[in-house]
Order: structure tokens, then sequence, then C-alpha cells
């Protein structure tokens, strides 16, 4: 007890010859280290120095810990155990996502590049007095092991008959100028129904050469077993997939394609056009779905010539889930799965708006997808193990007619 008050009376001495902000600050941090080894102290079974039967393990050492608070940083210490590990619980640890955004904006912040609001985002989350460049390296460092050990990750453990690929945009300063880059993300559905990210990338535009890169890189990694890809009908992005799987189809997404039969008529001629292209897709037998097409599209040609001349050069990109098992059609004909994924990244990436440079916008995109990835892991399976047996049966028609092909070929 004498010690305790002979602290305390340090303590004392020390806030009277210091200003009242410096005052607010060792209050807080006093306050906080004495709740962290309060939680330890219950957490062992007995205190520091302390003999106890019920004691479950003993302190060894301690690790600095910065904590952002209104009135500015300050440093705690988190004891550190012999067996188990503890960390408390008023210092919840953040996610992922909440450490990339947070050295997104410290690292503009730094650069003097940041915008009004993440000006304001800086002041609530207390540290007005600023942050050291040094510290931008080590939170920016932790994080680029952990994605770069996400991106370059082998896919060899297991096959992808299902891959999704699209792309959002977002501000980036790259040199003295503000430029739109594309961060393209790619997701699978492996052989056995669960879904996965399998990449993402930052680039200029949606090139070829970038496409080209991007695909190559995946199948560098070991993804294979392609059957279907998903995605809109970019043109470099076509060619890539045409180029890099050279034996699976590719499905123009539906959902796309409609904003471009949109974007050919006035605003109240879309509902019409909507309203008829539905039909098709209510359809649920192969054959009926391609009867359909052509049914809407002679139906249309007359009030609507380039609707109906768009749907004729499609039909056989559009209409390509219907060769694949019927459970799977809703899942496969649209990139609505991986778009919902760049509506979080947008979410996330408004809070900064500007980017200070590529690199932040792929750390802070990549720790988004990772968290979804963590999640598919967890949850039930993406597709069920029937529908994925009826998918291995049409793999191996597949095969087996590619096979009679090239024994035609060769005689």
């Amino acid at each position: 007890m004498t010690n305790d008050h002979s602290a305390l009376l340090a303590q004392l001495e020390l806030f009277k010859s210091a200003d009242a902000g410096a005052m607010f600050t060792e209050l807080i941090r006093t306050g906080l280290q004495e709740l962290i080894e309060a939680e330890a102290t219950a957490k062992i079974g007995a205190g520091r120095y302390e003999r106890s039967t019920g004691r479950s393990t003993h302190r060894n050492g301690s690790r600095s810990k910065t904590v952002s608070t209104t009135s500015g940083d300050i440093e705690v210490k988190i004891p550190k155990l012999r067996s188990g590990s503890f960390f408390p619980s008023l210092l919840e640890r953040r996610r992922r996502i909440d450490k990339a955004l947070h050295a997104v904006i410290m690292e503009a912040y730094v650069h003097g590049v940041s915008t009004r609001s993440v000006d304001d985002l800086v002041g609530a989350l207390g540290v007005e007095s600023g942050i050291s460049k040094s510290e931008v390296s080590r939170i920016c460092a932790g994080l680029d092991q952990e994605i770069a050990a996400f991106r370059e990750r082998t896919l060899s453990h297991t096959e992808f008959p299902y891959v999704f690929c699209d792309a959002t945009y977002c501000k980036v300063r790259v040199g003295a100028h503000v430029v739109s880059q594309a961060l393209v993300v790619a997701t699978g559905v492996s052989i056995d129904g669960s879904r996965e990210v399998l990449g993402t990338a930052v680039g200029d535009s949606e090139s070829f050469e970038f496409w080209r890169e991007f695909l190559a890189g995946l199948k560098a990694r070991g993804l294979s077993g392609v059957q279907l890809v998903t995605s809109d009908a970019h043109a470099g992005l076509k060619a890539a997939v045409a180029q890099q799987f050279t034996n699976s189809s590719w499905q123009r997404c539906r959902v796309h394609f409609m904003r471009n039969l949109h974007g050919v008529v006035s605003a109240k001629q879309q509902p019409v056009v909507t309203a008829a292209i539905k039909t098709i897709f209510a359809h649920t037998e192969p054959e009926d779905v391609l009867a359909q097409w052509d049914h809407v599209a002679e139906s249309l040609a007359e009030a609507f010539p380039k609707v109906a001349a768009m749907m004729v050069e499609a039909k056989a990109d559009v209409l390509a889930f219907t060769a694949f098992p019927k459970a799977h059609w809703q899942k496969i004909w649209s990139n609505n799965p991986i778009e919902r994924l760049n509506k979080e990244i947008k979410r996330r990436a408004d809070v900064v708006e500007i980017f200070p440079n590529p690199a932040a916008f792929l750390r802070l995109a990549t720790a988004v997808v990772i968290e979804a990835h963590d999640e598919w892991q967890v949850t039930r399976r993406y597709m069920s193990d029937v529908s994925m047996d009826e998918l291995k049966v049409v793999i191996a028609k597949k095969h087996a007619a590619q096979a009679l092909d090239k024994g035609h070929q060769i005689s």
C-alpha cells in the first residue's frame, strides 16, 4: 500500500509540472494501464509477484502498444504470458480492413495529400499532433506482408470450374497527377462448391495486357480446371480470357448486357425491353431459353432494331450458362456476387477519396476482399454437393467430346 501511495504522490508531482493537455493524456494512460493490469491479474489468477495456488501461468515481460485517443496517442504496456495469450478486452483488436483503412489515412496524412474528410477523420482518431513516417511504415509493412502472402498463395489445392472477374475504379495519386486506376478482382467456385477470392491487382486500365498478366499470374499460382469465366464484355478482358483459358467457355454477364441494351433505347422504352428480356431467363430448359431468345429478338427487330442486332450478336455469350447444371444458372449468369465485393471496396474507399499511391489502394482493397474470403470459408458452401456432382458429369462429357474430336483429327 505504501508503494502505491508513493507512486501516486510521484504522479501528482508530474501532473503539477505538466500542461492541461499533457495531464489529461497521462491520466488516460495511467487509468488504462491500471485496467489492463487488473484484467491480466484476473486472467492469471495472481497479481504481480504474488504467490497463489490458483495461479494459471506467470508474466513474461510486456510489449508496447500505441493507442489513439481523442487526447492524442498514448503508449501502454500489455503483459505477455509464459503460456497462453492475453489481450485486454478494452483494446479490441482491429479487423484487418480497419487496419488497412487506418494505414491509408495515416499515409495520406503524412504525405500531405489528404482531403478535408481525411483530415477530419485523422482528428477523430485523436492524432491531430501528427504521426511519424516511421510509424506509418511500420503499420503498412505488417499489413503488406499479410496481404502479399494472400495474393501469392498457391491455388493448386483444388480446381475452380467457375471463375468471376470484374473491376472497379478509384482515384489514385501517381506522381503529380490524380488518375483513375482499376482494381481487378477474381473469385472462384471450387470443385467442392466453396468460394474463394483468387486474386487482386491494380493497374492503369482494363487493357488486354493488364488482364493477360493478371490471369497468367493466377495460372502460375496453380489455377486449373476452369470451365466458365463470367465477366462483362470489356474487349481487353474478353481477349485475355480467350487466350489464357482456351478450353473454357465465357459467360457475358447478363446484368451488364442489359445495361448495354438500355444504352441504345430511350428511358421510356427501357421497361419494355427489360420485360421482354426477362421472359427469356424465366425458362428452365436450355432449348426453351434459346428458342425464347430468338423469339424476343425477332419481336423487337421492327421497333428496336439496335436491340435485336445486339441480341443476335451476343446470343452465344449471354446464354453460355445453359450448358451447365440448372441449379447453377442464377449464380453463374451474372457478376452480381463479385459486384457486392466491389461495392464494399467503394464504400471503404469513399472515406479516403484519393489514395496517396497505388500500393495504398491495393492494400485497402485486398484487405476488404480477404475479410470476405475468410467469411466464405466458415459459411455454408456456395453450391451444393448434388449440383457439383451434376457439374462433374458435364465436365466429363465435355472432356470425352474433346478427346473424340482429337481422335478424328489424327485419323
